[in-house]
């Protein structure tokens, strides 16, 4: 059964006619976006809905296509021939680039030398001028780098030197320091040795005056000695013998 055919007339429901808006609306903006796509035609779509909302559409800029509509509508002959140079552009353009590329290419082969056949006395004389200023160019240019990396190259160094310096200090730091210690350690070990030597000669005085004692009173003798006496030195105490053992 097929569709009935709609009156074409203002729908007097609000709601309905809101509807049928949206539904028509979304269809006529896919209809004109799919003839820009298809013809590659320029289109522009303009709606403002019965509340006064506007939506619109364009294919390229909408402000393009209304002033080629403006024009258009004012004299169609001159849209007629700016449609025609539109469409010419392209390929003047085109063909400009080509020529470009082609001079461009045949002046870079001569300048390597090649293609040089046919060129009067004054083409090749400015050629010559021009390879000769770019030489000196390049050459003036090689110069300032390589005096730019020499002054990097100074600056290293003399960065290099000035650690090598810095390093120098510290491990003559570290000798004066070694010198000190060992020095201590020397005399802690002096005094150890002057220490248990005198301990030494006193333990073996102490014992010859107990065997003499011991001898005097097997033979009946007093045990008083009338004989001078060596005066003995007095042993210093483990607490002297620690302190001068500790040297600043």
């Amino acid at each position: 059964m097929g569709r009935g055919k709609i009156e074409i007339k203002k729908i007097e429901n609000v709601n309905s006619r809101q509807v049928t808006f949206s539904k028509r609306r979304g269809g006529l903006m896919k209809k004109a976006k799919e003839l820009a796509v298809l013809c590659d035609a320029q289109v522009a779509v303009i709606i403002f809905s019965g509340t006064g909302k506007l939506y619109e559409f364009a294919s390229s800029r909408m402000e393009q296509i209304l002033a080629r509509y403006s024009r258009n509508h004012e004299s169609p002959e001159l849209a007629t021939v700016e449609h025609a140079a539109d469409q010419h552009e392209p390929t003047i353009e085109v063909n400009t680039l080509k020529d470009e590329i082609e001079r461009l290419q045949l002046m870079h082969r001569r300048m390597m030398g090649k293609e040089l056949e046919g060129l009067t006395y004054n083409e090749l004389h400015n050629l010559e001028q021009q390879l000769t200023e770019g030489i000196l160019s390049v050459k003036d240019r090689k110069e300032k780098v390589l005096l730019e990396q020499l002054e990097k190259s100074k600056l290293q160094e003399k960065k290099v030197m000035q650690q090598n310096e810095v390093l120098l200090e510290k491990i003559e730091e570290l000798r004066r320091q070694t010198a000190r210690v060992s020095s201590i350690e020397n005399r802690v070990i002096m005094s150890k040795d002057s220490c248990m030597s005198s301990s030494s000669m006193h333990q073996q005085r102490a014992s010859d005056k107990d065997a003499t004692s011991d001898t005097s009173l097997r033979l009946g003798f007093s045990s008083v000695d009338l004989s001078p006496k060596p005066k003995i030195p007095k042993l210093e105490s483990s607490k002297d013998c620690k302190s001068a053992m500790i040297v600043d």
